[in-house]
Parts: structure tokens; sequence; C-alpha cells
């Protein structure tokens, strides 16, 4: 019998942190694995105590990645009813305090063995390999897929000396990602552009949100009160994450909104200088603690507002919108594909915010189609990234036609050349402690160290050495 092909998706931040990076690639890899046709392994990060502290929410820490797995998978479970056949494996990683992240610590590729390495799925693969020294991606698996989740230099500018940063970051990023992935899948438009890339939305929503969305499409059917909240919006509690917008907007028109009550919810950095912020509003504000958008709380609101422009493809519009509720949003690239949904209002100014406020206030919104419903699943996403990245098809690769195949063979050496010559400074580069410090990575990440080796099983650093010798 033929082999399998095997997907390794990596990605950079693991439940129960509930990130986008963290939630999205745990979707992916189960609904891959779901018809059996392919082997899937989804490889996430792995932090120590220490670290685990700083990252993860309500004291939820493990002493080891079996618990950790157990965590997710019952996650998983109570969110789609069904148990999925991946495996996931955990790399050494280490939190960057001053970058809010979780860093790649060594070689994360040697995790899958060379002989399962067809396909590797670099979810956020600037922010994995920054910092990679090791063996080259493209060397290693016969194709790999870049999916940009995040919109980094919109983050960065909005910092001391950020569009200086910004422009330095976005030819780093070009550059590692051009000699480590064979394609790239930027979600939307508000992503950085790289060459060759493609625009496509290759996320779903939790099945629970479409669950929550029926249920209220049968309310609505036999009369009853569907919504009898107002206003939320729902995310991390940092400015850049809409807070920002969402305050001045409220506070510019406090008039307009007098009667209006908003709740938003959420836990981060800013949280007590957001909760400052509306203390002073004529406008009802009120500032709780995150909770996970599935919470019966959630499901009487009618209006979801979302002025952020940070977002690459926000996944609490989607869910919002997967319940049946109106979504108030910025007319930005970030939410081009929620155009299609007819409960979608955008808005190009203040003046179309506070329209668009008071006609989902006013009206009810639309029921969702069959087709809308589909559009919005792990399903749907799971067919638009199998065709997006081209895994509807035989990797062979397929020579190119052209009137001049000696120029095109040179040409291609020429190519190949350049990008060897460039992926060997990458690795030279990022070789020693003293250049990974200058360029930003995490002190003692150039190896895992004696704790995470114990942690994940990995032969130890000073075992590796001794080998060598």
């Amino acid at each position: 019998m033929d082999r399998k092909q095997h997907i390794a998706i990596f990605t950079t931040a693991c439940l129960p942190w509930m990130t986008g990076t963290a939630v999205n690639p745990l979707f992916r890899a189960a609904y891959l694995s779901m018809d059996g046709d392919r082997k899937v392994t989804l490889v996430v990060p792995w932090l120590s105590l220490r670290d685990q502290e700083l990252v993860y929410p309500s004291n939820t820490t493990f002493i080891l990645p079996s618990q950790q797995e157990k965590y997710i998978r019952q996650w998983l479970e109570e969110r789609t009813g069904s148990k999925f056949n991946f495996t996931l494996l955990f790399y050494p990683g280490k939190f960057a305090v001053d970058k809010r992240s979780i860093l790649p610590v060594g070689d994360i590729s040697e995790i899958i063995p060379d002989h399962e390495s067809d396909i590797a799925v670099l979810e956020e693969p600037e922010h994995l390999t920054w910092y990679h020294h090791g063996k080259r991606w493209k060397n290693k698996f016969t194709l790999v897929v870049g999916i940009i989740h995040t919109n980094y230099l919109e983050y960065v500018k909005r910092e001391k000396n950020g569009a200086v940063e910004a422009f330095l970051l976005e030819y780093i990023n070009r550059w590692v990602v051009h000699i480590y992935c064979h394609k790239v899948i930027r979600l939307s438009a508000a992503t950085q552009d790289y060459p060759k890339s493609i625009i496509c939305n290759v996320h779903g929503v939790n099945p629970k949100f479409l669950e929550i969305g029926k249920k209220k499409m049968e309310q609505q059917q036999n009369g009853g009160q569907v919504f009898g909240k107002g206003a939320y919006y729902i995310g991390k509690m940092i400015w850049s994450k809409g807070y920002r917008e969402l305050v001045k907007l409220l506070s510019d028109y406090q008039k307009d909104f007098a009667e209006l009550e908003v709740d938003l919810f959420g836990n981060g950095e800013d949280s007590d200088e957001v909760q400052k912020a509306t203390q002073d509003l004529e406008v009802s504000v009120k500032v709780h603690p995150g909770r996970d958008h599935t919470d019966p709380i959630f499901h009487d609101y009618k209006v979801f507002l979302n002025p952020s422009t940070t977002d690459v493809v926000c996944t609490t519009t989607a869910e919002a919108l997967a319940m049946g509720k109106f979504v108030v949003c910025a007319n930005h690239p970030s939410n081009e594909f929620f155009k299609q949904f007819p409960n979608c209002l955008l808005y190009d100014n203040n003046d179309g915010f506070v329209k668009a406020v008071f006609k989902a206030l006013l009206e009810e919104p639309e029921q969702l189609t069959d087709a809308q419903r589909h559009e919005l699943s792990w399903e749907a996403a799971t067919e638009r990234f199998l065709k997006a990245a081209e895994l509807d098809q035989s990797l062979a690769r397929k020579p190119q036609k052209t009137r001049s195949k000696k120029f095109l063979s040179l040409s291609l050496q020429l190519g190949r050349k350049f990008d060897d010559a460039t992926a060997y400074i990458h690795h030279m580069s990022l070789g020693f402690e003293g250049s990974r410090r200058v360029f930003g990575a995490v002190p003692g990440s150039l190896h895992p160290d004696e704790q995470q080796c114990k942690e994940l099983g990995l032969a130890s650093p000073s075992s590796k050495r001794g080998s060598k010798k």
C-alpha cells in the first residue's frame, strides 16, 4: 500500500492561550485528519513552568506535555463533539516578553522524521523562522506552505521609532519567508505583501457558534425574542486590538449614543487603562474579564462592535456572524471576506459608524442561508486551504513550457544559487548567541536548556556535545 501523505502543521501558540494561532491551527489539523486520507501532525510550543505562568490564563499550568495534550484534546472534543485522529507534538519554546510572543528554541524541523517530511505548514512562517538555525525547511520538506496570520507591520508602526522598525521588518519578513517557503497564503490583504503569494481566508469557526446561530434562527421563526441585549466587543484587551478606536468613537459621539449600553470583554496588559478611559464617558460602558465567546452570556447580544484594523481576519467577527448577530466593522481589507454576509455592516468613517450602529439596533439580523453557514465552517475552510496550497494535486513539479529551455535552466540555476546563498547567510548569522541577541532573539534560544530537554524527552545539550567529540 502507498504511504499516506503526511502534513506537519507548526504553529506559534498553544491552548490554553486563547489566541488565533493556538485555536485555528488546531482546528485545521483536526479537519484535515477527518477523512483519514492523510496523516496529520500538529506541532505546538512547550513552555517551562515560569513562562506558562506569564502566558496561560487563570493560573492554568502543566508539569508534563501529556497533561497539556489532554487539555487540548478535551477542549477540541467539547467544541466539536468529535474525536480526531491526528498526532500532537511539542517543540521547545520561550516567551519573549517584549514581543508578547512565543519563539522557537533550537531546530524545530527535527521533530518530524526525514522519512515523513512531505508537507510542512508554517502558521506564521516569518515568526517561526526569524531566528531559525538548523536544516533549511525547503530542503527538509517536499512542500512548505506558509500561512500569514498577523499584521506585524501595523503593530510595530504603533511603537516608538515604529516607522523605521516597520521598514526593516518588512524586508526581514520577505527574506525569511522567501528562503523557507514554497507557497505563501495570506489570510487577507491586510497582511504584508509577499511575492507570488495568494489571498485566501483558510479559517473557519468553531461549530458551536453555528449551532448557537441555528437555535437563534429557530427562535426567530417561532416568533420569540431572539436578542435581548445591545452591543458588545470581545478581544484581547490591549489598545491595538481596536479598543482605542472604539473608546474614541464612543467619546466623540456621546450625545448620539446617550442611551447605548456597551459591554467590553477581555484580558490583557491594557485592561486597567481601558477601564479608566471608559469611566468618564456619558455612554454606559462596562468592562468585564475575558470569557470564551461560546459562553451563554453572549448569546443574547444583538450587535458586535469591532473597529479594529490590526486584525488580518478577525475570528470573533466570524463567530458573531455565525451566531446570527449584526457585526459593525470598518471597511478594511481585513474584513473583505465578511462582505458577503448581509449582517456585516461596514463603515468608511465616523458618521458611517454611527449610522451602522443605529441600523443594527433598530433592525433584525437576516437569517443565514445554508450556503452562508457552510462558508463560515471549518469544512469549507479546509476545502479552501487544500485548493490554495494545491494539495488537491500531485506534489510532482510540472516542467514549465518555454521557447528557451536553456535560458530557463540557467535562470533557475542562478535563482537557486542566490536563494542558497541568502539562506546560508541567515543560517550563519543566527548560529551565535551574540548575533542572535543583536537581532532580538530570546537569550538561550539557540538550543533547548536541560530542563526543557528533560520535560520533552529530548537529548540534553551536554550529551549532544559529547556525541560530536
